[in-house]
């Protein structure tokens, strides 16, 4: 187990740049994103997280009420990883900030295998690409589809969907 006081307070001694804050009871770090799987693997390695709960993402792009947290400079996009380490009775949130000019992060499969879906799923959906991924393509969605149904470019309603059983668009 990490020789400091909390995990976050070790991410942040041992992170450049990272930020600790709290949200609704739960630490959340902020990290640069070149220092998402090292930092992950420094908990699960350190800190006894041993289970990654879920890799998601957030479009900010029309967020009028965006928490913004000094210390972080905001992206459209963030990257949300939860951990929990079930011996010490922890969460532990990770967020990363990705810019729209290039939406990417390093995967996380090196350190938690299972991180290979849920990567797929914010791949296919958000349009944000897990660099060492080994296989990212798409999860969801037809392979001949455009674009990221979870960005929010389009207004709501502008696609027409057409659903199981459904005549066609209305």
């Amino acid at each position: 187990m990490g020789s400091s006081a909390t995990p976050s307070d070790a991410l942040v001694a041992r992170f450049e740049g990272a930020v600790a804050h709290e949200s609704h009871g739960q630490s959340v770090v902020y990290l640069d994103r070149a220092h998402l799987a090292d930092a992950v693997a420094y908990l699960r390695a350190e800190e006894e997280f041993s289970m990654l709960l879920d890799v998601t993402a957030v479009d900010h792009s029309r967020d009028v009420d965006r928490l913004v947290v000094d210390g972080v400079d905001p992206e459209r996009f963030e990257v949300v990883v939860n951990l929990i380490s079930h011996p010490r009775v922890l969460r532990q949130r990770l967020i990363v900030e990705v810019p729209e000019s290039d939406p990417s992060v390093p995967s996380l499969t090196g350190v938690f295998p299972g991180a290979a879906f849920p990567e797929r799923e914010v791949y296919d959906l958000m349009g944000i690409e897990f660099t060492g991924h080994p296989e990212l393509t798409r999860i969801l969605m037809p392979d001949d589809w455009v674009g990221h149904p979870l960005r929010k470019d389009d207004l709501p309603a502008r696609v027409p969907v057409t659903f199981k059983g459904d005549p066609g668009p209305r």
